[in-house]
């Protein structure tokens, strides 16, 4: 028995070093499924995306624009619906695994085509780290984005060694398609910009250079004519993304930041020190993320010497690490301007980095062959530990918003304290306008007929608030850790 494990563990350790590409590619797909199939509910945003989706294929494009400045992923998964008939929540699924795959399978041949040796390690960090498996079981834009952001640096690479206009073109039709996903994507043009710049002092990289800029360049005057034409363009998206890149509306949230911070503080000299602890405390902020979600894979850089990866990365990977490098900026700008950081925008970064980490195990893993046996095992056990859920899930949101939907009539007005309720009872995603205390408050006593609230039911403020309105708990709905929701009307 021993020796037959030991065969099969040796033909998968084969098969993984001779075709690194494919395994990433479909052990990917197979850790989204195991993903999906454990996941209670859909998130917040997918909730949200798949409202918008049904909106637009019931009324139209248009529609999709009414509830959101950006809604292009939405728009991809009506168009799924109308072309093949599948329902739309399925195709949001498939289309972030296929998503997740292809980013997976591209990231490792990007190190096959750099180092053959790499590669294996590669195809372990993609498929283990928790920067991008703890969101498998989710339907997000990020996965279009990561995507095509990973095409677009994988297409630069092979345009390096080939050249030609063709190839220049289809980066930027890729930077374009990931742009529809999340508007970040367009830092990829300054970053493949400064990769390129060198080239203008080297008379055998002009005509690449020129190859690189020229649809941009055509890009920058078709803009221009558009907006003489039209009279300007208009987007709240475009709009919040300038705004968070401007010079001065940055500077004015750090100081406001640093003012209310400094206030706080009772110690004069600390006062003055404020701007300083806010700046390298979002710094430390990001960099505990950043270890956060790579996982064990940030070990091997205990060892100063690993850290030569990271020399090997910024020569051998410059596309990825100018991207990386601005993307930082970006996330430092968001961090100051929002004083929030979601783990889910982090994750770019960590992905953008999967070359420097690859290396970086490989390396440990020479060094200390035992202990790198014990990490790739520990790796592995992440690698479940992030798709396996164990957890009861939110079926009691499920289970609410269906008892709704077979219940109560559409029109019948309802106040739902999370707004997936009202996915699962038919009504669509809304984005909360009201907290639930002023819902509940008596400005609003004939407003809603139901309220779906998560509490237990004899909280005393509870108790009060339906002797006062005169109202009833009609149905409790709970998961398996208590966690409840409860449906209240006369």
């Amino acid at each position: 028995m021993v020796g037959i494990g030991s065969k099969l563990w040796a033909r998968v350790l084969s098969v993984v070093v001779e075709q690194p590409v494919r395994v990433a590619f479909f052990g990917s797909l197979l850790l989204s499924l195991i993903a999906v199939l454990g996941a209670a509910t859909v998130g917040r945003d997918a909730a949200f995306y798949l409202t918008i989706a049904q909106d637009a294929q019931v009324h139209g494009p248009k529609a999709a624009f009414a509830l959101f400045n950006w809604p292009w992923f939405s728009l991809l998964l009506a168009g799924t619906h109308s072309v093949t008939a599948l329902p739309i929540e399925l195709s949001a699924y498939l289309w972030c695994s296929l998503f997740a795959a292809g980013t997976c399978a591209l990231l490792v041949d990007c190190v096959r085509q750099r180092s053959v040796q790499v590669a294996p390690w590669a195809c372990l960090v993609v498929l283990a780290m928790p920067a991008f498996n703890q969101f498998r079981g989710e339907i997000l834009r990020e996965f279009g984005f990561w995507f095509f952001c990973t095409l677009t640096l994988w297409l630069a690479m092979r345009w390096q060694a080939r050249g030609g206009w063709l190839r220049a073109a289809i980066i930027h039709l890729a930077i374009v398609a990931a742009a529809a996903f999340r508007l970040e994507a367009l830092l990829l043009l300054p970053a493949l910009g400064l990769w390129q710049l060198p080239g203008l002092w080297l008379r055998e990289r002009r005509l690449a250079l020129l190859q690189f800029v020229a649809l941009p360049l055509l890009g920058v005057v078709a803009g221009v004519v558009l907006v003489s034409a039209t009279g300007g363009f208009s987007s709240a998206r475009v709009a919040y993304y300038m705004d968070l890149i401007n010079p001065s509306s940055v500077l004015a949230s750090f100081d406001l930041l640093r003012e209310q911070f400094a206030n706080s503080l009772i110690n004069k000299y600390s006062q003055d020190e404020a701007g300083r602890i806010i700046f390298f405390g979002i710094l430390a902020a990001m960099a505990i993320s950043f270890v956060n979600i790579c996982g064990p894979f940030a070990v091997p850089f205990l060892r100063g010497r690993n850290w030569q990866a990271i020399k090997r990365y910024w020569h051998e990977y410059r596309p990825f690490a100018w991207a990386a490098v601005l993307y930082l900026l970006v996330l430092l700008l968001f961090f100051i301007q929002q004083q929030f950081m979601n783990v889910r925008y982090m994750s770019f970064l960590n992905l953008l980095l999967v070359p420097a980490l690859a290396m970086a195990l490989q390396m440990f893993a020479q060094q200390f062959p035992r202990l790198g046996k014990a990490l790739v095992a520990i790796c592995l056990l992440v690698m479940l530990s992030n798709v396996v859920s164990t957890g009861p899930g939110k079926v009691q949101y499920v289970e609410a918003g269906r008892w709704m939907a077979a219940n109560v009539e559409p029109d019948v007005p309802a106040y739902f304290d999370d707004g997936r309720i009202g996915y699962y009872a038919g009504r669509g995603y809304l984005l909360k306008q009201l907290t639930r205390e002023v819902a509940m408050s008596p400005a609003y006593a004939d407003k809603f007929r139901y309220f779906l609230i998560e509490a237990r039911g004899n909280e005393p403020w509870l108790t009060s608030w339906l002797a006062e309105r005169n109202l009833r708990i009609v149905e409790r709905f709970a998961n398996r850790r208590g966690a409840t929701v409860l449906v209240i009307t006369q």
